[in-house]
């Protein structure tokens, strides 16, 4: 599957953004036209000029604390969450504490090793774009977000869990 895919608003859409730093020895200097994703430690060595920029956003990996971006949440055109590998979920509690903590309402990415099965979830706790891994097709992804009817436990989505929901209910 071709990378420039996103899944933004529960449709596949061409992705302009391109996401700098993942290699180490990738130089993140100068940057290219058009909108771009740099690493946390790019964002805080260079947070005015790449501020005055526009048109840029912050990607956090799994050791990276929400909080050193909270005061610059205003002036980034989307966070993204690396996960970089299958097995690694820190990056649920980084979209968690983004949306609830932080107040973050721009788009919130999650991408990396994500797949069709991880998407349900990942949007339950705040992320509302993917960009899954290369060997995922985005388009039979979308069918995912409708594998469950009913959400138990409180989260971004839907705070209330379903027992006090029902509670509520009954009169």
């Amino acid at each position: 599957m071709p990378r420039d895919l996103v899944i933004r608003g529960r449709k596949v859409e061409a992705d302009p953004w391109r996401v700098l730093g993942l290699a180490p020895d990738e130089p993140t200097r100068p940057l290219p036209d058009g909108p771009v994703l740099v690493p946390l430690a790019h964002w805080k060595a260079q947070r005015a000029e790449l501020a005055a920029r526009g048109n840029v956003g912050v990607w956090l990996a799994p050791a990276d604390e929400p909080r050193e971006i909270a005061a610059d949440l205003g002036s980034l055109a989307l966070v993204a969450v690396h996960f970089p590998k299958l097995g690694d979920g820190r990056g649920y509690s980084t979209a968690f504490l983004l949306r609830t903590r932080h107040g973050y309402r721009g788009e919130l990415r999650a991408f990396g090793d994500i797949g069709r099965d991880q998407l349900f979830q990942l949007a339950r706790v705040g992320f509302d774009a993917f960009r899954l891994a290369d060997h995922h097709d985005p388009h039979a992804a979308l069918a995912s977000f409708g594998d469950f009817s009913v959400k138990y436990q409180g989260s971004v989505d839907e705070p209330v869990p379903l027992f006090r929901r029902r509670a509520a209910a009954t009169p």
